[in-house]
């Protein structure tokens, strides 16, 4: 792949995680390919790169459309999300280097940072940082290849559910005890923590399927 239409995909990608891009919304590719300066042709190679990790669907004759997810396939993929994630900080607590430790804590520094500012979208970006060190953590490529590319999927949703009320306090002092579980080297601790974190049942899934419209206002 060349660093342009990794640059493109990227940039796409970006535009379908902050709803720039909607669910469900046609995805013109003479629109795109004027607005990113390029010909079709690299519209049309990205767009087929986003379907195979599941952000867009292209429909025979009709085009391509960004994915939406309906409520129960948003259960599920959270559900095998959460499952991933806690693998991934299981296995981080007894593999991570010490430098690696260090930039779990400066990640999880940054996030507080972004909380206290009061921005969502700054915490967001710094979440990610911090989601991605456990996963560098767990020392195992397939299972970081397998979470990240679910992570991305979920992405504009995981967006979504950090601007419900309250979340980003809750979301905050969640990280606060994964870091010291995985400091502390408590394998199963940090994966319970880190399963209840992630995952959406109850009242999280009720404030995420309000605030959904959001998304595809």
């Amino acid at each position: 792949m060349t660093t342009h239409s990794a640059t493109l995909r990227e940039q796409i990608e970006e535009m379908i995680a902050v709803g720039e891009l909607k669910p469900g919304q046609h995805l013109d590719e003479t629109e795109l390919a004027t607005r990113f300066g390029v010909s079709r042709t690299p519209i049309r190679e990205t767009l087929i790169q986003l379907s195979s990790m599941g952000l867009v669907v292209i429909r025979p004759r009709r085009g391509a459309i960004v994915a939406e997810l309906g409520p129960q396939q948003l259960v599920e993929m959270f559900e095998v999300m959460s499952e991933l994630e806690a693998t991934c900080g299981r296995l981080a607590a007894r593999r991570m280097t010490p430098a690696e430790q260090q930039a779990l804590l400066a990640a999880h520094q940054a996030c507080q940072q972004a909380l206290e500012a009061q921005e969502p979208d700054a915490y967001y970006y710094k979440n990610e940082v911090f989601h991605e060190a456990i996963y560098a953590g767990s020392h195992n490529q397939f299972l970081i290849e397998q979470t990240r590319a679910l992570y991305r999927r979920l992405r504009p949703y995981r967006r979504l559910q950090l601007r419900v009320r309250n979340r980003l306090t809750n979301s905050y002092s969640e990280h606060d005890g994964v870091v010291k579980a995985i400091l502390d080297g408590d394998g199963e601790l940090a994966a319970q923590l880190l399963r209840e974190h992630v995952m959406i049942q109850g009242q999280r899934f009720s404030d995420l399927m309000a605030s959904l419209p959001q998304l595809a206002a």
